[in-house]
């Protein structure tokens, strides 16, 4: 029995990109797989399960307003090696 249900049809995505393991992609893709999902959607549900599961980070997280699609729209992307808007 999967840990993680099958994937749900959702709303506008964002693109990031990720450098893992050759061991790490392997089980990602054979884990996506095994639940019949696409490895995004697994990385995607891990990642809801720990910002759920850790009070620690929920609690720094509320120090902060979630960004609108309309507020992040036109903004620049920092270049490599300058730090990112505090606000993201």
């Amino acid at each position: 029995m999967p840990v993680i249900k099958s994937p749900i049809p959702e709303s506008k995505n964002e693109t990031i990109q990720l450098r893992v393991s050759q061991d790490i992609k392997f089980r990602l893709a054979r884990y996506a797989e095994f639940i019949r999902a696409t490895p995004s959607y697994v990385v995607v549900e891990m990642l809801e399960r720990l910002f759920k599961k850790d009070t620690e980070f929920q609690s720094y997280l509320a120090s902060y307003k979630v960004p609108t699609p309309t507020e992040t729209r036109g903004r620049k992307k920092p270049s490599p090696g300058q730090d990112p808007p505090s606000d993201l």
